[in-house]
């Protein structure tokens, strides 16, 4: 049976506005502003939606602090991709007894990838009775009717029954910065890696509309963003779920269209739907960043049929030599999976390899981290942590080899930088990236932020360029 793309009706983003100003009304009832704390953790998709829910909060009368103790709400929006992340959410909102007996009436929220795990919710509703609500990524267009429940209710509320999603149009946004803006295109994942969790808790693949991704566009470049990313799972694959044909590199050439000096840069990208379209567009489209975060995982064929990427060693290496023919100076970034089970020595030195060939300008490193539910969570693996590790550290020691040699090469060079933000330290007081996304720091008036500039490269390491302006 096909999936049909779902919607969220209009009429229900407004009843949740409707449901704004009432809280508003309540909590701002005795001429005081409420305080909430968004805590977030995981990925660029969860950034983007922790934006929407300090979107609803400040339609609900809400400012927003950093401190527990001043908060009235807390929401903890959380990440489901490794067991790291996940012990640090329980760990902190654990600790959260502490600002809840100080203020006897904070609310605590639970919300994205995490809890959408029925295990996972289920240990919160039993061990952490600090919390109040518990929503999935699901119910997020929703949340202002689910805190009123809480609010008049007094009693636990928890929203993370299994579906595959919605698109939901006209939620508010409350974005951090002024120079940057995330700009989701797409939800979900259709992929089913065997060792990922997020097909199970993001739900399948479900597009905007572009004239809507555009509009998002327009509204972001009128406001002076000069750095949009184009978010999804997998944006290659967007568009497969919409009735209009067009996909990835035809949205991006509608964006480019938009008048304005801005940067268009996106991710992530599965391999297995990279193609030559997309490329020529990159380099066709003078606002598009010569950058793509290609994830190959692993270097070994066995390793990648074992993974369910859907590609091999082979289709990999001509999709980022086609990449590299339409722009010689484009930067490629990975992410790199080290213990997958069963990985062997062999394997692991297919993925040493590839990365010597490649020569990555940057690689995230990751040891397998078993996520139940999933596939590879059964597999056998034979190898210790100890095993792994020696792995992992040997990737590590090429990758910072190799990008301290790229980076080096910079070195004398002139170079077109977005100043976006500053570092607080003295010396270089101002951070910026290439088109590339290489980040440089400079020395400069915090004035200049927000502003494209030309620095030449004056000195390297491993994870900077430090240069000055030109």
């Amino acid at each position: 049976m096909a999936y049909i793309r779902k919607t969220i009706d209009e009429k229900e983003i407004e009843r949740q506005q409707a449901v704004c100003a009432r809280i508003f009304e309540r909590v701002t009832a005795d001429g005081a502003r409420p305080l909430a704390m968004v805590d977030t953790y995981g990925c660029q998709q969860n950034e983007a939606d922790s934006e929407k829910l300090r979107g609803y909060l400040a339609e609900m009368g809400y400012g927003f602090t950093q401190d527990e103790f001043q908060a009235d709400v807390i929401v903890v929006n959380t990440c489901a991709v490794r067991e790291h992340a996940e012990m640090r959410v329980l760990g902190n909102v654990g600790a959260l007894t502490h600002s809840k007996k100080a203020r006897p009436g904070q609310i605590i929220a639970v919300c994205g990838c995490m809890v959408q795990q029925e295990h996972m919710a289920q240990k919160i509703k039993m061990s952490y009775p600090v919390v109040d609500l518990v929503f999935g990524p699901h119910e997020l267009w929703r949340f202002p009717e689910l805190l009123e429940q809480v609010m008049e209710k007094h009693r636990r509320v928890f929203a993370a029954e299994k579906n595959d999603g919605a698109v939901a149009e006209g939620i508010p946004v409350r974005r951090d910065g002024k120079v940057k803006a995330w700009l989701s295109i797409m939800y979900g994942c259709n992929n089913f890696c065997t060792y990922c969790i997020v097909p199970y808790v993001r739900g399948r693949e479900r597009s905007r509309l572009p004239e809507d991704v555009v509009a998002e566009a327009r509204e972001l470049v009128a406001a002076g963003y000069k750095d949009i990313t184009l978010l999804g799972q997998n944006v290659n694959s967007y568009g497969k779920d919409l009735e209009e044909n067009v996909d990835f590199a035809d949205l991006i050439r509608m964006i480019n269209a938009i008048p304005g000096d801005f940067l268009i840069r996106f991710m992530t990208s599965h391999p297995r739907d990279a193609t030559e379209k997309l490329f020529r567009t990159m380099a066709e489209c003078e606002k598009c960043a010569h950058h793509i975060h290609l994830p190959v995982q692993s270097g070994s064929d066995r390793i990648l049929k074992q993974m369910n990427r859907h590609y091999d060693r082979a289709k990999y290496l001509s999709e980022i030599e086609t990449a590299r023919r339409y722009m010689p100076d484009i930067v490629i970034t990975t992410d790199i999976i080290v213990g997958f089970p069963g990985e062997t020595e062999e394997d692991f030195a297919d993925t040493l390899s590839l990365c010597e060939e490649v020569r990555y300008d940057a690689m995230f490193t990751f040891i397998y981290s078993k996520r139940v539910g999933t596939p590879a969570a059964t597999m056998p693996d034979p190898y210790t942590r100890e095993d792994k590790q020696k792995h992992f550290d040997a990737l590590t020691e090429l990758a910072n080899r190799i990008s301290g040699e790229k980076h080096k090469e910079y070195e004398g060079k002139t170079v077109r930088v977005l100043i976006d933000g500053e570092t607080g330290k003295e010396e270089y007081n101002l951070s910026s990236r290439t088109n590339g996304g290489r980040l440089v720091h400079l020395r400069g008036d915090k004035g200049l932020i927000g502003q494209f500039a030309e620095v030449k490269i004056t000195a390297s390491n491993t994870w900077a360029l430090y240069g000055e302006l030109a």
